[in-house]
Order: structure tokens, then C-alpha cells, then sequence
């Protein structure tokens, strides 16, 4: 077996893992906690950056068409988001878009971050002003992080954190399993409200 052959068995193999190490309490926390969004008429905002952000607007795809939950991105919009990075700065995006979107009570906030935020490291600053904010409005938390969960698991009504099988894949791993994470979470039975198109042809 070559070293790429190795790679590759290596790397499914600690997907494999990952899979059974997954906190299920954490998971079943979260579909609580969205299935009271929802009857609460409240709204889901879905924060990330990077692969957190691409993960967080097909999110936002899969929460509104597959769970009915009234969901939002602040990365799906690049005009408004980069005003107020030029204007106003990084460190302030999320937050005070969260503000313009007058975030409340009734809703949540569900982060993706490899880091979940460190603000004494500068690390994703803006997910941790955010979710200051989030918890003073008394909106509910959840997440999906990786290491140790950062600021994130700290604060969080519910969080799973990734487990690191390899400090090398860390990345990947946690990316990768967001979308586990939250494809579990919309297909649950708590909380799937549509049929999605493959699994209703006959």
C-alpha cells in the first residue's frame, strides 16, 4: 500500500471514528431546542466563516425547505456584509447585523467554527461579539466546533464538538461533520416538515 492508499484509509478510518464518538445528549439537545424555535415562530440565524460559511448557507437551504424553520446567513449577502466589514470592521459584521435583524428572544443562533471563537487569541472575534450579544437578547445558542469548542461551547445552550482523532485533520474532520451534524438534525423526525425530492420518488 502506497502512502496515498494509506491516506485515504487513515483519513475514513478517523471519519469512521469520529462518527461513533459523537456526542448523541448534544445532538438531541440541539433538535430540542430548534423544535421550540419553531413552535415559537422563532427565526434560526446560521453563523460561520470560511468552510463555516459555506456550510452555514446550505444550511440555511436545508432549514427553511426541509424543517420549515424561518432561517438566515449573514455570508449569503456579500454587498451588505462587505459594507460593513469596509465600514465598520470585521470584529463588528455579525453582531451588528444581527442587530439590523433584531434578533430576540424567540430565536437562535447556530454557529459552525472549527474554533467556536477565541477573542484573547483574536480568533473569529466576530462570532464571539456576536454571540455576546445573542445571550444578553436571550436568543438560544447551539453550535458545531471543533477542538475544544472555544467561546462557543462556553456559552452554548447546546454544542457538539468534533472529536480530534488527529491533530493534522482537525479542519477537515470538523467541516465535514457540520454537515453530518446538521443533516441529522434536519431529517430528524422532531423536526423534518417536507419530504426531500429523492426520498419521496417512487
Amino acid at each position: 500500500m502506497n502512502n496515498e492508499d494509506t491516506y485515504i484509509d487513515k483519513y475514513l478510518s478517523q471519519a469512521a471514528r469520529i462518527t461513533e464518538l459523537i456526542d448523541r445528549k448534544a445532538v438531541k439537545n440541539m433538535v430540542d431546542i430548534l423544535v421550540r424555535i419553531r413552535k415559537s415562530s422563532g427565526r434560526l440565524f446560521i453563523l460561520g466563516v470560511g468552510g463555516g460559511a459555506g456550510n452555514a448557507g446550505h444550511a440555511v437551504n436545508d432549514f427553511r425547505k426541509i424543517a420549515g424553520i424561518e432561517a438566515y446567513s449573514p455570508t449569503d449577502n456579500v454587498s451588505e456584509l462587505t459594507a460593513r466589514i469596509n465600514d465598520d470592521g470585521w470584529d463588528s459584521s455579525f453582531v451588528n447585523w444581527l442587530k439590523a435583524s433584531r434578533i430576540n428572544a424567540k430565536d437562535g443562533v447556530f454557529v459552525f467554527s472549527v474554533s467556536g471563537g477565541n477573542a484573547d487569541k483574536n480568533i473569529s472575534n466576530n462570532l464571539v461579539q456576536a454571540l455576546k450579544y445573542a445571550q444578553e437578547v436571550g436568543a438560544k445558542i447551539i453550535g458545531v466546533v471543533g477542538r475544544d469548542g472555544g467561546y462557543t461551547v462556553k456559552i452554548a445552550d447546546a454544542a457538539v464538538i468534533i472529536p480530534t482523532v488527529d491533530p493534522e485533520t482537525v479542519t477537515p474532520h470538523t467541516e465535514a461533520f457540520q454537515a453530518v451534524v446538521w443533516h441529522l438534525i434536519v431529517s430528524h423526525p422532531l423536526l423534518k416538515a417536507n419530504e426531500m425530492k429523492w426520498e419521496s420518488v417512487k
